[in-house]
């Protein structure tokens, strides 16, 4: 757990938090420290979600909810090598979050057309996001084996290199509802 962490903090430059998220008392923030692992295990053994987030938002977009075949095209290059700036977590068995870090900011109108396009989940709204943490379990409740475990959210892959040069994405104009085509002679309406 000491070197996912240590990962985790290459990865975030070393701004990052992460939160406990009881189901009935809400969510709390813990400073990520080696010395917090034992109460984060506690606290997920007892139902807790254990999710972390980096400090500068901005500069991290967080794909949610995806499947395989949408992280092999959107994450991966032809060649199978993952491309970088990408942290890969599997949250439950073939089910996913990407974090990638940006070399510019990012405003949220642009991270949410870039998650429409990466096929993430339209719920996961990208401002304030947490990801799961990985080395904790997924403890939601439709994830429970019969046997009443829960799956462990693993690292899959990691990059703390790079950073990735996102293209800038602007909104696509629509046609304004009072423009149309001209029209021959010219009609006159009385506005009572």
């Amino acid at each position: 757990m000491e070197k996912l962490f240590q990962k985790m903090a290459r990865y975030f430059l070393n701004l990052w938090q992460l939160g406990v998220l009881d189901p009935q008392k809400g969510l709390w923030t813990v400073k990520p420290a080696l010395e917090k692992i034992a109460y984060l295990r506690s606290q997920n053994a007892r139902g807790c979600h254990i999710l972390i987030k980096p400090l500068c938002i901005d500069h991290y977009l967080l794909a949610d909810d995806i499947d395989r075949q949408t992280l092999l095209r959107h994450h991966c290059f032809p060649s199978g090598q993952w491309k970088p700036a990408r942290m890969i977590v599997e949250t439950s068995p073939e089910n996913f979050q990407v974090w990638v870090h940006s070399s510019r900011a990012l405003s949220l109108e642009e991270k949410r057309m870039w998650l429409e396009r990466m096929r993430s989940d339209p719920a996961a709204h990208p401002k304030n996001r947490w990801g799961r943490c990985p080395g904790f379990r997924n403890t939601k409740e439709k994830h429970r084996s019969p046997t009443g475990r829960f799956p462990l959210a693993r690292l899959i892959w990691i990059d703390w290199d790079s950073q990735a040069d996102i293209p800038l994405l602007v909104p696509e104009s629509k046609p304004s509802l009072l423009s149309h085509p001209s029209r021959r002679g010219s009609v006159c309406r009385a506005i009572a």
